[in-house]
């Protein structure tokens, strides 16, 4: 959300982002190299979750037909991918 703001695509809370941005739920501390991101289309749109890399839950996931989202498309195009202090939301592009 950080970096959106900054981007001036986004007011804060009060202002969220137009799309294709979409808040996930997560820890406040929570980065790439911990976590992933990850996708799947049904009926026509994508949904996403967060779980951490390398878990039953993430394997499952992707045994299941999801998809991680590449850190390009988490970050605010030509921003920083580094990983920021938060509100525990991450934010996503479609």
């Amino acid at each position: 959300m950080r970096q959106l703001i900054e981007a001036g695509l986004a007011g804060g809370d009060l202002h969220p982002p137009e799309r294709p941005w979409h808040r996930i739920q997560g820890p406040d501390d929570a980065s790439t190299l911990w976590y992933a991101v990850l996708r799947k289309q049904v009926r026509g749109i994508h949904i996403g979750s967060l779980a951490i890399r390398h878990q039953p839950h993430h394997a499952s996931l992707l045994q299941d037909g999801w998809e991680e989202v590449p850190v390009d498309d988490i970050t605010v195009p030509g921003g920083s991918t580094a990983p920021a202090a938060g509100n525990g939301t991450s934010t996503t592009r479609r």
